[in-house]
Protein backbone atom coordinates (compact mmCIF):
# COMPACT_ATOMS: atom_id res chain seq x y z
CA UNK A 1 0.00 0.00 0.00
CA UNK A 2 1.32 3.12 -1.03
CA UNK A 3 2.10 5.83 1.74
CA UNK A 4 0.20 9.15 1.51
CA UNK A 5 3.52 11.23 0.76
CA UNK A 6 3.85 8.75 -2.27
CA UNK A 7 0.56 9.62 -3.51
CA UNK A 8 1.24 13.33 -3.09
CA UNK A 9 4.76 13.10 -5.48
CA UNK A 10 2.88 10.99 -7.60
CA UNK A 11 -0.08 13.76 -8.07
CA UNK A 12 2.57 16.62 -8.44
CA UNK A 13 4.03 14.44 -11.05
CA UNK A 14 0.48 14.87 -12.82
CA UNK A 15 -0.16 18.18 -12.20
CA UNK A 16 4.01 19.23 -13.51
CA UNK A 17 3.44 16.53 -16.79
CA UNK A 18 0.03 18.09 -17.74
CA UNK A 19 1.54 21.90 -17.10
CA UNK A 20 4.37 20.81 -19.73
CA UNK A 21 1.86 19.54 -21.96
CA UNK A 22 -0.38 22.30 -21.66
CA UNK A 23 2.59 24.70 -22.25
CA UNK A 24 2.52 26.28 -18.91
CA UNK A 25 4.80 27.13 -16.15
CA UNK A 26 4.68 24.34 -13.46
CA UNK A 27 3.96 26.74 -10.51
CA UNK A 28 0.85 27.89 -12.54
CA UNK A 29 -1.66 25.02 -10.96
CA UNK A 30 -1.91 24.78 -7.07
CA UNK A 31 -2.82 21.03 -5.75
CA UNK A 32 -6.05 21.54 -2.98
CA UNK A 33 -5.97 18.36 -1.19
CA UNK A 34 -10.15 17.18 -0.61
CA UNK A 35 -9.47 15.81 3.27
CA UNK A 36 -13.36 15.59 3.65
CA UNK A 37 -14.12 12.25 5.64
CA UNK A 38 -9.88 11.55 6.32
CA UNK A 39 -9.09 11.83 9.87
CA UNK A 40 -6.60 14.12 11.64
CA UNK A 41 -3.67 11.91 10.92
CA UNK A 42 -3.81 11.82 6.98
CA UNK A 43 -3.88 15.42 6.98
CA UNK A 44 -1.18 15.66 9.27
CA UNK A 45 0.95 12.91 6.67
CA UNK A 46 -0.01 15.25 4.31
CA UNK A 47 1.43 18.21 5.50
CA UNK A 48 4.29 16.48 7.07
CA UNK A 49 5.04 16.15 3.07
CA UNK A 50 4.50 19.88 2.33
CA UNK A 51 0.70 20.09 1.44
CA UNK A 52 -0.57 22.88 3.09
CA UNK A 53 -4.01 23.69 1.19
CA UNK A 54 -6.84 21.43 2.42
CA UNK A 55 -10.75 21.64 1.04
CA UNK A 56 -13.18 20.08 3.45
CA UNK A 57 -16.84 19.95 2.73
CA UNK A 58 -18.62 19.14 6.33
CA UNK A 59 -18.81 21.98 7.98
CA UNK A 60 -18.91 20.70 11.57
CA UNK A 61 -16.39 17.74 11.12
CA UNK A 62 -13.95 20.68 9.47
CA UNK A 63 -14.28 22.70 12.40
CA UNK A 64 -13.08 19.75 14.60
CA UNK A 65 -10.00 19.46 12.53
CA UNK A 66 -9.18 23.26 12.62
CA UNK A 67 -8.36 23.32 16.36
CA UNK A 68 -7.08 19.61 16.12
CA UNK A 69 -4.36 21.02 13.89
CA UNK A 70 -3.95 24.63 15.22
CA UNK A 71 -0.30 23.75 15.62
CA UNK A 72 -0.09 23.82 11.77
CA UNK A 73 0.21 26.54 9.18
CA UNK A 74 -2.92 25.52 7.05
CA UNK A 75 -4.80 26.88 4.26
CA UNK A 76 -8.46 25.72 5.02
CA UNK A 77 -10.88 25.89 1.87
CA UNK A 78 -14.81 25.11 2.42
CA UNK A 79 -15.74 23.42 -1.02
CA UNK A 80 -18.77 21.84 0.01
CA UNK A 81 -22.36 23.85 -0.58
CA UNK A 82 -22.88 27.14 1.16
CA UNK A 83 -26.43 27.33 2.98
CA UNK A 84 -27.56 30.41 5.06
CA UNK A 85 -27.07 29.17 8.24
CA UNK A 86 -23.26 27.88 7.91
CA UNK A 87 -22.12 31.27 6.66
CA UNK A 88 -21.58 32.91 10.32
CA UNK A 89 -18.93 29.84 10.77
CA UNK A 90 -17.52 30.04 7.09
CA UNK A 91 -16.82 33.54 7.54
CA UNK A 92 -14.72 33.27 11.16
CA UNK A 93 -12.84 30.06 10.67
CA UNK A 94 -11.60 29.30 6.99
CA UNK A 95 -9.15 31.08 4.17
CA UNK A 96 -10.98 30.55 0.98
CA UNK A 97 -15.05 29.47 0.38
CA UNK A 98 -15.47 27.93 -3.14
CA UNK A 99 -19.17 27.18 -3.64
CA UNK A 100 -21.02 31.07 -4.08
CA UNK A 101 -24.06 30.95 -5.96
CA UNK A 102 -25.85 33.50 -5.10
CA UNK A 103 -25.38 37.10 -3.69
CA UNK A 104 -27.43 36.39 -0.57
CA UNK A 105 -24.76 33.96 0.88
CA UNK A 106 -21.74 35.96 -0.34
CA UNK A 107 -23.78 39.31 1.43
CA UNK A 108 -23.78 37.01 4.74
CA UNK A 109 -20.49 35.88 4.37
CA UNK A 110 -18.87 39.58 3.89
CA UNK A 111 -21.22 40.88 6.69
CA UNK A 112 -20.31 38.29 9.36
CA UNK A 113 -16.18 38.15 8.23
CA UNK A 114 -14.15 39.46 11.26
CA UNK A 115 -12.03 42.29 10.97
CA UNK A 116 -9.46 41.31 12.34
CA UNK A 117 -8.84 38.58 9.44
CA UNK A 118 -8.17 39.50 6.10
CA UNK A 119 -10.75 39.45 3.45
CA UNK A 120 -12.28 36.14 2.88
CA UNK A 121 -11.02 34.64 -0.58
CA UNK A 122 -13.83 33.12 -2.93
CA UNK A 123 -14.90 31.75 -5.96
CA UNK A 124 -18.21 31.89 -7.43
CA UNK A 125 -19.64 28.35 -8.72
CA UNK A 126 -21.04 28.01 -12.18
CA UNK A 127 -22.85 25.00 -13.34
CA UNK A 128 -20.43 24.46 -16.40
CA UNK A 129 -22.64 21.49 -17.58
CA UNK A 130 -26.20 22.65 -16.65
CA UNK A 131 -27.32 19.60 -14.29
CA UNK A 132 -30.15 19.74 -12.03
CA UNK A 133 -28.58 18.25 -9.23
CA UNK A 134 -25.79 20.35 -8.84
CA UNK A 135 -25.21 24.07 -7.76
CA UNK A 136 -23.93 26.52 -8.96
CA UNK A 137 -25.40 29.65 -10.81
CA UNK A 138 -25.83 29.67 -14.61
CA UNK A 139 -22.91 30.60 -17.22
CA UNK A 140 -25.02 33.81 -18.35
CA UNK A 141 -25.73 34.49 -14.88
CA UNK A 142 -22.43 34.38 -13.30
CA UNK A 143 -21.05 37.75 -14.89
CA UNK A 144 -23.49 39.47 -12.80
CA UNK A 145 -23.07 37.37 -9.58
CA UNK A 146 -19.39 37.86 -10.26
CA UNK A 147 -19.86 41.98 -10.52
CA UNK A 148 -22.08 42.04 -7.42
CA UNK A 149 -19.63 39.65 -4.96
CA UNK A 150 -16.59 41.62 -6.16
CA UNK A 151 -18.41 44.75 -4.37
CA UNK A 152 -18.39 43.47 -1.18
CA UNK A 153 -15.87 44.92 1.26
CA UNK A 154 -14.65 41.90 3.10
CA UNK A 155 -14.39 39.62 0.35
CA UNK A 156 -11.85 38.70 -2.38
CA UNK A 157 -13.35 37.53 -5.17
CA UNK A 158 -10.65 35.21 -6.90
CA UNK A 159 -12.01 33.06 -9.51
CA UNK A 160 -14.61 30.63 -10.78
CA UNK A 161 -15.40 26.98 -9.68
CA UNK A 162 -17.27 24.16 -11.23
CA UNK A 163 -17.82 20.74 -10.68
CA UNK A 164 -18.53 19.72 -14.43
CA UNK A 165 -20.87 16.47 -15.15
CA UNK A 166 -18.37 13.01 -15.70
CA UNK A 167 -17.42 12.81 -19.36
CA UNK A 168 -19.63 10.37 -21.48
CA UNK A 169 -17.32 7.96 -23.77
CA UNK A 170 -18.82 9.80 -26.73
CA UNK A 171 -17.88 13.59 -25.59
CA UNK A 172 -14.69 15.87 -25.27
CA UNK A 173 -13.60 15.28 -21.66
CA UNK A 174 -12.12 18.45 -22.40
CA UNK A 175 -15.19 20.99 -23.35
CA UNK A 176 -17.01 21.41 -19.82
CA UNK A 177 -13.15 22.89 -18.43
CA UNK A 178 -12.95 25.32 -21.99
CA UNK A 179 -16.01 26.18 -21.69
CA UNK A 180 -15.53 27.57 -18.00
CA UNK A 181 -11.98 29.04 -19.06
CA UNK A 182 -13.82 30.97 -21.77
CA UNK A 183 -16.28 32.35 -19.44
CA UNK A 184 -13.61 33.31 -17.00
CA UNK A 185 -12.16 35.51 -19.95
CA UNK A 186 -15.14 36.94 -20.16
CA UNK A 187 -15.68 38.21 -17.06
CA UNK A 188 -11.92 39.37 -16.62
CA UNK A 189 -12.10 41.51 -20.17
CA UNK A 190 -14.92 42.89 -17.74
CA UNK A 191 -12.80 44.37 -15.54
CA UNK A 192 -13.07 41.92 -12.85
CA UNK A 193 -9.83 40.87 -11.59
CA UNK A 194 -10.02 36.99 -11.53
CA UNK A 195 -6.94 35.03 -11.27
CA UNK A 196 -8.49 31.36 -10.18
CA UNK A 197 -9.97 28.57 -12.03
CA UNK A 198 -11.09 25.78 -9.62
CA UNK A 199 -11.74 22.73 -11.56
CA UNK A 200 -10.78 19.15 -11.98
CA UNK A 201 -10.46 15.92 -9.38
CA UNK A 202 -8.48 12.79 -9.49
CA UNK A 203 -9.82 11.28 -12.44
CA UNK A 204 -9.70 14.06 -15.01
CA UNK A 205 -6.78 16.86 -13.30
CA UNK A 206 -4.96 16.69 -16.85
CA UNK A 207 -7.97 17.70 -18.79
CA UNK A 208 -8.56 20.77 -16.19
CA UNK A 209 -5.32 21.83 -16.69
CA UNK A 210 -4.86 21.17 -20.76
CA UNK A 211 -8.04 23.85 -20.50
CA UNK A 212 -6.72 26.56 -17.92
CA UNK A 213 -7.66 25.31 -13.97
CA UNK A 214 -5.52 27.21 -11.95
CA UNK A 215 -6.41 25.02 -8.48
CA UNK A 216 -7.03 21.03 -8.87
CA UNK A 217 -8.95 19.28 -6.00
CA UNK A 218 -8.08 16.13 -5.41
CA UNK A 219 -9.14 13.62 -2.88
CA UNK A 220 -9.26 10.05 -3.45
CA UNK A 221 -5.69 9.94 -5.64
CA UNK A 222 -4.21 11.50 -2.18
CA UNK A 223 -5.84 9.50 0.38
CA UNK A 224 -7.61 6.79 -1.12
CA UNK A 225 -11.28 6.03 -1.67
CA UNK A 226 -13.78 7.54 1.36
CA UNK A 227 -17.01 6.60 2.83
CA UNK A 228 -19.62 9.18 3.84
CA UNK A 229 -19.86 10.00 7.04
Amino acid sequence: MTSIAQNLQTVRQRIARACVAAGRPLDSVRLLAVSKTFDVDALRAAAAAGQREFGESYLQEALAKQQQLRDLDLVWHFIGPVQSNKTRALAESFDWVHGIDRIKVAQRLSDQRPARLPPLDVCVQVNISGEASKSGCAPAEALDLCRAVAALPRLRLRGLMAIPAPARTDSDPRLPYRQLHALFETIRSAGIALDTVSAGMSDDLEAAIMEGSTLVRVGTALFGQRTKP
